[in-house]
């Protein structure tokens, strides 16, 4: 049996989505913080929920491990983030091993319930992930930051977001296996149909006449006709 389409795009987009997501959980630049005043202006601070790193655009040089001045680590999104993005990844891990026994590509048959119990683990693992980041994204103005700087979005917020969705829709896909599931259980089950044995020379099925149509030629007797002929009229 082929693979259902479902199966498979669920297998493709949550292992993406869990890269987006790792991604965005390391990397320290979930918010920028630029133009800050009495320093240089090409140098900004790059905010993550671990860490805060320094790099001046002149030269590139790159200096993370920042004091935590103003009480970032603090706020209660980043103390969230911190909590549910690590948990979404270990969830995120659960699906794929759940899915991965599931689908079973090197089995004829999937096992639809299991796939769609993985469909349900992605789908809350791109729930925990999402919730941070869109809570970050709504409080990222009022973070405390140096009084006069520009604020933008960090590329890992965005890979956040991106990975969040891609497992939310993967897991969905996943979950349509529970319809498949109900079809097969509701579906009665029919008796197996008994299976004629055939010799070694015969085919199943075929026609088989009960006459010996050579018994005369074999016993020397010539055949006649019943049908009328010229010299009977």
């Amino acid at each position: 049996m082929r693979t259902p389409t479902a199966m498979i795009v669920g297998l493709v987009l949550c292992p993406c989505g869990l890269l987006l997501t790792l991604t965005g959980t390391l990397a320290p630049n979930w918010r920028q913080v630029s133009h800050i005043p009495d320093q240089s202006i090409d140098i900004i601070l790059e905010q993550g929920i671990w860490d805060i790193c320094q790099e001046q655009q002149s030269t590139h040089n790159r200096l993370c491990g920042q004091a935590d001045e103003l009480g970032y680590f603090e706020q209660v999104p980043v103390w969230v983030a911190q909590r549910l993005m690590p948990t979404s990844l270990v969830l995120n891990l659960l699906g794929l091993v759940v899915a991965a026994l599931g689908v079973r590509c090197w089995q004829k048959e999937p096992r639809h319930l299991l796939a769609g119990v993985a469909g349900l683990v992605l789908f809350l693992s791109g729930l925990l992930s999402l919730t941070p980041a869109s809570w970050y994204t709504h409080e990222l103005w009022a973070l405390p930051a140096p009084a006069g700087s520009t604020l933008v979005v960090g590329y890992s917020l965005v890979l956040s977001y991106l990975g969040s969705c891609l497992e939310i829709l993967g897991g969905l896909a996943l979950t349509l296996s529970f319809h498949r599931c109900c079809k097969e259980r509701r579906a009665p089950k029919l008796p197996p149909s008994p299976v004629l044995e055939a010799g070694p020379c015969s085919t199943t099925g075929a026609y088989r006449n009960p006459w010996d149509v050579l018994e005369d030629e074999r016993d020397g007797r010539q055949w006649r006709s019943t049908l009328p002929c010229d010299s009977d009229l």
